[in-house]
């Protein structure tokens, strides 16, 4: 081997270096995808541009502040991102880590919501209790490890099926993803505010709850009354309509409407109390 040999292993060592390092990034940015640790990524970017342009313009007491908030940062990550550091961990542990994950299904909006229609309506007729939340932006994992995940074609009859009282999968919350029905009998974290109802159950409390930590819809169909609600952004909309619950799922998941009218339907949800 010669001596004109040596930069050639030396850049090529370089380069399998850094294809590594950006795999083990992926790889991880794949963990973590559908959780709330993506959002918590975004607000620590804004920290760190927010750092930069201080110092750019000289705004020394905000540049103290960011550092100090970077400082601490490793500790804070550490906490905040407990529940994603040990699911890497245990993915590593089952050697899971590094393999291909599951690739989620196309976005049919006019499939979800028609499904969810149809399942409602023949589910409040019969007073049949119901919780199905549909994920959005913030990713729901956590939440969906606590019940039997499924990964199903999402359908009107599985959804009912799921809920017909005295079956295993009937207590608790189905979550939707795309056009996929990703796990039944989930937790969903109860809301504590003291604005809410008190004729409200378990399952519009859990519906606020989850409305009020991540950006899903929840739609809520009661076992006493047979009403159809649906809650977002810590707001419950109650007694819908087939109508109302189509343009509410038509504007959350973005489908296209299919009535002519110019009125431009609005999210009216209103906070009990």
């Amino acid at each position: 081997m010669g001596y004109e040999d040596i930069p050639v292993l030396h850049y090529l060592g370089i380069a399998v270096d850094i294809l590594l390092v950006w795999y083990v990034i992926y790889k991880l940015i794949m963990v973590i995808r559908g959780t709330k640790a993506v959002q918590l990524l975004k607000g620590i970017t804004v920290i760190i541009i927010v750092r930069m342009l201080s110092q750019y313009l000289g705004l020394s007491t905000l540049q103290w502040l960011m550092d100090q908030a970077l400082t601490w940062g490793f500790l804070a990550i550490i906490i905040i991102f407990q529940p994603e550091l040990r699911r890497a961990l245990e993915q590593l542990g089952r050697g899971r880590l590094f393999s291909r994950g599951n690739i989620p299904g196309e976005e049919d909006p006019e499939l979800t919501i028609e499904s969810i229609i149809k399942a409602t309506d023949y589910m409040a007729k019969r007073r049949i209790g119901a919780l199905i939340t549909i994920e959005k932006e913030t990713g729901m994992s956590d939440y969906i490890e606590t019940g039997i995940p499924l990964h199903s074609r999402l359908s009107s009859e599985l959804l009912i099926n799921i809920f017909i009282p005295n079956t295993p999968l009937h207590d608790g919350a189905v979550i939707l993803q795309k056009n996929q029905i990703a796990a039944a009998a989930c937790y969903l974290p109860l809301s504590e505010s003291p604005f809410i109802s008190k004729e409200l159950g378990t399952r519009h409390r859990a519906a606020l709850g989850i409305s009020e930590v991540t950006d899903s819809l929840t739609i809520i169909v009661s076992e006493e009354t047979g009403s159809v609600s649906a809650a977002r952004n810590s707001e419950l909309q109650r007694n819908l309509s087939q109508d109302e619950l189509r343009k509410i799922l038509q504007k959350e998941l973005n489908a296209p409407t299919k009535t002519t009218s110019s009125t431009r339907w609005q999210w009216r949800g209103k906070k009990n109390g």
